[in-house]
């Protein structure tokens, strides 16, 4: 496993600042087409590869679905030029997501087609889900055009764990097909932790062409506060404040939550779940168990937020969770949650996961058993009943925080988009081949 970390953890914190200003001049005027399949505005990692690109210089078209007529079909964000294509994001039957994603890949696919036999394109970057929007980037590559596939999540895993699919099926072995096909497409593939490129390095794809750049939150939103400071506000006036937000879907555990906080009751009488996002069939579910249970007074649904609301709601917190069920992707997961709170200075309880625990120790982070109410419960409670060793412990995450800050990885990001257009040597990618012969060594 060590060996393992030596591939993804390459050591450019001594040195990144002698190739900033270099790769800058070399991207500048560089024309990228990005293809993401979700809202741009609510996605945190494409919206910071896309603003990345621009701050070194680069024009940045990128196409995402159009959430309804309210949204405009273009939009010039933060020098990102949008491009939204008529489709809504469902989560409902699987030949439901088939139709959604072959849809959006035709009309992408030709759009970044047409423009580019107008204006070739240097760049098309290509987020998954699904694997396949790399065909997105076929013509524009005929024409000189590098691609860059992004894989935010394994998507053999991620369907396994949202329609209980066993491993063995060949529904899964046919996506693990068409992971290796679109890895091999692409002249270079981003992922976000170690677990994940040990996984696609594993079955899909050779060391060398995998790098991982963390899905560490944006410091301009999420400005670092390294103080801790447990609220000396008496509990009989101020509730305890729990903070859920993300993605409310059943493996995120959004469930597990409202059981840990009715098991708190008698422990906490002022404990408040807090939870934040967009409304779905699956939230209207753990509502009404709320109701059925008697937690109105404990459960707030506080709606939708943008990623500087959400600094606020943190702030307003007494701890995060993140409780998520135990799953084949879960276990993979290192959800970008963990430093949104570190960086406002909140405690933060997340499952003993690898993807998290290839990060944080018992020393840095606060762990609960991956989809065990109880043991969430009895977490929350100690944050409670102890601050000043919480305080430390949020002391020594933040460490960790800071090793992986956005301003760290955006170097290495820019850094990596210069070496692959201009296929000339950096710091950034000098250590990760030298990291890299390590780990086809051992």
């Amino acid at each position: 496993m060590q060996n393992c970390q030596n591939l993804l953890e390459t050591d450019t914190r001594s040195e990144p600042y002698r190739v900033a200003s270099s790769t800058t001049q070399h991207l500048q005027g560089k024309r990228v087409a990005m293809v993401v399949y979700s809202y741009y505005k609510f996605d945190p990692r494409p919206r910071r590869a896309a603003e990345a690109l621009v701050g070194a210089g680069m024009n940045v078209e990128l196409i995402c679905l159009r959430k309804n007529r309210k949204e405009q079909k273009q939009e010039m964000l933060n020098g990102v030029h949008i491009r939204r294509i008529p489709l809504a994001h469902r989560r409902d039957s699987r030949l439901g997501y088939v139709f959604r994603y072959l849809a959006f890949l035709l009309m992408s696919s030709a759009s970044i087609a047409a423009r580019s036999l107008i204006r070739r394109y240097d760049l098309v970057y290509v987020h998954n889900m699904p694997d396949f929007l790399v065909l997105c980037g076929v013509i524009p590559k005929i024409f000189g055009a590098k691609v860059i596939l992004d894989m935010h999540d394994p998507m053999p895993e991620l369907i396994m764990t949202i329609f209980g699919i066993p491993q063995e099926a060949k529904g899964v072995r046919f996506l693990k097909l068409i992971e290796k096909w679109s890895i091999r497409c692409a002249d270079c593939v981003i992922t976000v932790n170690r677990a994940c490129a040990e996984l696609f390095a594993s079955r899909s794809c050779p060391s060398p062409k995998m790098h991982v750049i963390m899905n560490s939150p944006d410091e301009v939103i999420f400005q670092s506060d390294l103080q801790y400071t447990p609220a000396n506000v008496p509990r009989t006036t101020k509730p305890f404040v729990i903070m859920y937000h993300g993605s409310l879907v059943e493996r995120n555990g959004l469930g597990l939550a409202v059981e840990a906080v009715a098991k708190l009751r008698a422990s906490i009488p002022g404990a408040e779940l807090r939870i934040y996002g967009s409304h779905n069939p699956f939230l209207s579910r753990v509502m009404n168990f709320v109701r059925d249970c008697g937690l109105e007074s404990s459960v707030r649904y506080m709606g939708p937020k943008s990623l500087e609301e959400i600094v606020q709601a943190i702030k307003e917190c007494d701890v995060g969770i993140v409780p998520n069920l135990r799953s084949i992707f879960t276990e993979l997961n290192t959800p970008t949650r963990i430093f949104e709170y570190l960086s406002i200075g909140k405690p933060v309880i997340a499952p003993r996961a690898t993807g998290i625990c290839d990060y944080f120790d018992d020393h840095s982070l606060i762990f609960f058993e991956l989809g065990d109410a109880e043991d969430l419960a009895l977490k929350i409670e100690y944050v409670f009943q102890h601050p000043n060793e919480v305080a430390e412990i949020v002391r020594r995450g933040q460490k960790v925080h800071q090793a992986h800050t956005w301003r760290e990885e955006r170097i290495r990001f820019t850094g990596l988009v210069s070496d692959l257009l201009h296929n000339c040597p950096t710091l950034f990618s000098a250590n990760h081949q030298a990291a890299a012969r390590r780990f086809r060594h051992d």
